[in-house]
């Protein structure tokens, strides 16, 4: 049985990646071990599902549209920076979504429905887009007195009117995103 690995995302407007790469280039400047996110690679991750066979993917499919079917299209601010699990442990340098109660919503019932196929329930669902993975803790204070002054930025506003399921393949260069499949909202 063949098995790709997949996840469920919101991809971001190229005139916010403009903005967020303004962002990521003041993280560039500090002499730190960063694994910096392509700028065609910025979404938001509604679920991540790993290896999933093949076969399953319409079943997924079908449980996908059967949420989205009942939600429109809606705003979302980017707004902000902050790290996990805490700017004391930086692990994931991310940026966030301003007042993302309808982001939450729509993960919320989507991972209802994984549940029923068997995926892991979310234990924790954080609305952000990560922009780069701090490896060692080389450079650690300027990079949290950096994330500390971007903690309010905001990037700028979008409509999400669809999401998408991808397909990444891991590569010594990084990650490869590919659309399987685009629900329209």
């Amino acid at each position: 049985m063949s098995q790709l690995r997949a996840f469920l995302a919101i991809d971001v407007d190229e005139d916010l990646k403009a903005k967020m790469y303004k962002i990521i280039k003041e993280f560039k400047q500090i002499d730190a071990n960063i694994k910096y996110v392509d700028l065609e690679n910025l979404h938001l991750t509604l679920k991540f599902f790993g290896d999933i066979d093949v076969e399953g993917i319409d079943l997924l499919s079908s449980k996908i549209e059967s949420v989205v079917s009942g939600f429109d299209k809606f705003p979302v601010k980017i707004k902000g920076c902050g790290a996990f699990p805490n700017t004391k442990r930086i692990k994931v340098i991310w940026l966030g979504i301003d007042d993302d109660a309808i982001v939450k919503r729509l993960h919320d019932e989507l991972d209802k429905e994984f549940v029923k196929l068997g995926f892991d329930k979310d234990k924790r669902f954080s609305s952000h887009l990560t922009i780069g993975r701090m490896k060692t803790a080389k450079g650690k204070d300027k990079v949290k007195s950096t994330i500390e002054e971007f903690s309010e930025v905001e990037i700028g506003e979008m409509t999400v009117d669809k999401i998408i399921l991808k397909k990444s393949t891991l590569t010594p260069q990084g990650p490869i995103y590919e659309d399987l499949e685009i629900f329209e909202l």
